[in-house]
């Protein structure tokens, strides 16, 4: 399997974390919340977390305060088709295909729900073809983006297709939440919303640089589930996230990463590429421990996060575009995801 296109999308409103801050002081929830709690917001928005501005699918950061379940079930139903269609649609020119070439369509998203789901307004958003397979994916969390490449891979692997378009988006204003819990006011300072579209073929694009995915793995530990995950609450999405959740990562990343090195066969040194899911500056911090990388190692993923915050699933996507546009060294790359499940995903590229 080979990408032949990447592109990812943002909503236009770009927000910085001291604005935030300032935002979510005159919140009608900030009354409502703790002295302990303001202290946690402040110190998240207003120190260093390795965030600097995000985008939000929101004309006013006051909006992004009305939090009703009506409201925001409308802002995913409003921004989550467009933010993936402007993403598929740059991606198809980029790939130099036309609609009427792709055959498969896998959209993964955890954030809202919509029925029929986000491959019925991109395909017509598209103009895919009517017998195209659409295949909606949910509930994976972060971890999504490399589950669904997996799913575009054996449909390639088994002739059923030659091209097939991914797509992973979040609308994580759509999910926030606002209470005493210290998880729970964490994820409203970390989360960005955005959208990355790739598409994947059966052969290599010959006017780009040649980027085939050769393996991948995953872990799954249900034992930890709770750890990492949404909750209905008051019919809205509420993340339950464990102060566990960066060793957890750093574990299985370590674990999943010397098993596929393993079955290959490679050697740590043989991969020239780190291109890894940050679902904040402690994770990062903490695969960085647990893999024995340098922060160089791991500056896209950095770069990314300081720009965008964690958009969720797209993560690891915006990485590779971003090892794509700046030319980086070609060779092994290490793709790693993670979230809901607990689970964990890792994908070795050979990069021309």
């Amino acid at each position: 399997m080979y990408l032949t296109g990447l592109a990812t999308s943002v909503p236009p409103g770009r927000f910085t974390q001291a604005e935030c801050w300032a935002a979510v002081q005159r919140a009608p929830q900030f009354s409502q919340l703790n002295a302990r709690s303001h202290a946690l917001l402040r110190k998240v928005l207003s120190g260093d977390n390795g965030i600097e501005t995000r985008h939000l699918a929101v004309a006013d950061l006051q909006d992004a305060f009305v939090l009703t379940s009506d409201a925001l079930h409308a802002r995913f139903a409003a921004h989550a088709p467009g933010l993936a269609g402007q993403a598929a649609a740059r991606a198809l020119d980029l790939a130099r295909l036309t609609a009427a070439q792709i055959d498969a369509v896998i959209i993964s998203t955890c954030t809202g729900y919509l029925c029929p789901g986000l491959t019925s307004y991109v395909s017509e958003h598209l103009g895919l073809r009517a017998d195209v397979q659409a295949l909606d994916l949910v509930g994976q969390g972060c971890g999504a983006a490399l589950p669904n490449w997996r799913t575009a891979e054996a449909l390639l692997a088994a002739g059923r297709a030659r091209h097939v378009l991914s797509v992973c988006v979040e609308v994580c204003s759509a999910a926030f939440y606002l209470d005493n819990d210290p998880g729970v006011l964490i994820s409203s300072c970390l989360f960005g919303d955005g959208a990355a579209a790739a598409v994947l073929s059966s052969q290599p694009a010959v006017h780009q640089r040649r980027v085939e995915w050769k393996t991948a793995s995953s872990f799954l530990n249900p034992q930890e589930r709770d750890t990492l995950r949404f909750e209905q609450r008051n019919g809205m999405l509420r993340n339950i996230l464990s102060r566990r959740v960066p060793a957890l990562v750093a574990e299985h990343a370590d674990n999943l990463l010397a098993g596929m090195l393993r079955d290959y066969p490679l050697e740590r040194g043989d991969v020239t590429g780190w291109l890894l899911h940050a679902g904040g500056r402690e994770v990062l911090a903490a695969v960085q421990n647990g893999l024995g990388l340098s922060a160089s190692d791991l500056g896209l993923s950095a770069a990314v996060l300081r720009e965008f915050g964690n958009v969720s699933s797209p993560f690891v996507l915006f990485v590779l575009e971003n090892a794509l546009i700046e030319n980086a060294p070609g060779g092994w790359w290490w793709l790693a995801s993670y979230g809901a499940g607990f689970s964990c995903h890792g994908a070795l590229l050979q990069v021309d």
